[in-house]
């Protein structure tokens, strides 16, 4: 069993040739509907979170298995729901979640198209939001 609970790891040995060979049995979830801006409803698309994800992670140095755990982490939490259905916004906010937690560039990036920024204001908030805290200048008492 793995670490998470999620998948059986088996060896096995072939009955014609005696050979040995691993299987791995995952369990599979039942994910929710997805409901999207335009009220349309589509099946859940792993590969669609993944590439999307993928895009705003371009050039990071953020290796593809944590990338995997990340899209498997947001698959586990929106099948936990409950819920039949949820929406594009419920993703997006768990997208930007584990981006920033893996990359402050990739969140930024992502966060960029998916608010949809009026202002310069509004980026400058989000920037700020992950941008290090400045502390006042150190002064020396003479």
């Amino acid at each position: 069993m793995s670490e998470d609970g999620n998948e059986i790891r088996r060896r096995r040995k072939c009955a014609a040739c005696d050979r040995r060979f691993k299987t791995i049995e995952r369990i599979e979830l039942t994910l929710p509907a997805v409901v999207k801006k335009d009220g349309s409803r589509i099946e859940f698309d792993p590969g669609k979170l993944r590439a999307s994800m993928a895009l705003a992670l371009r050039k990071r140095p953020v290796a593809a298995d944590v990338l995997d755990t990340a899209v498997r982490q947001i698959e586990e939490r929106l099948a936990a729901s409950g819920e039949r259905e949820v929406s594009t916004q419920l993703i997006g906010e768990l997208v930007m979640k584990e981006l920033k937690r893996l990359d402050k560039v990739a969140y930024v990036r992502f966060a960029s198209v998916y608010r949809s920024f009026e202002d310069i204001a509004e980026f400058q908030e989000l920037l700020a939001e992950v941008g290090p805290r400045r502390r006042a200048p150190n002064r020396k008492i003479r």
